[in-house]
């Protein structure tokens, strides 16, 4: 097999869960073949690479076996080289929040809230 659909490939290396889907991300936009916008039918080969927008997450992936079935997770992760970079550290500011559905905030709990904004310790 030398080269397959792109939205058969991203289902069948489980980065989406339904071939439907890869198709709309297609459609949508959000998958690149090679720097170009790509079609449910844009074909791939190995030494392609791919960005798609999956969760919120860019992933760049070089294709480097093409399959056309869904296989084990294992096994798709040996179909392609994820060179997608590390996602940002996270900021070391803590921030105030409180828990969802925690009610309004005691007198005690207010004053605390408002010495940490201020910047007080």
């Amino acid at each position: 097999m030398e080269s397959t659909r792109v939205d058969r490939w991203l289902w069948a290396v489980r980065l989406t869960k339904t071939r439907p889907d890869a198709a709309a991300a297609c459609r949508g936009g959000h998958v690149r073949v090679n720097g170009k916008p790509a079609k449910p039918a844009t074909t791939v080969v190995a030494g392609d690479e791919v960005r798609a927008r999956v969760n919120d997450t860019t992933r760049i992936l070089e294709v480097t076996r093409v399959i056309q079935k869904r296989v084990g997770a294992a096994d798709a992760a040996t179909c392609f080289i994820d060179r997608t970079p590390p996602p940002p550290p996270e900021s070391a500011v803590p921030v105030a929040r409180r828990e969802r559905g925690a009610g309004r905030p005691t007198k005690r709990e207010r004053r605390v809230l408002d010495r940490f904004r201020s910047g007080e310790s």
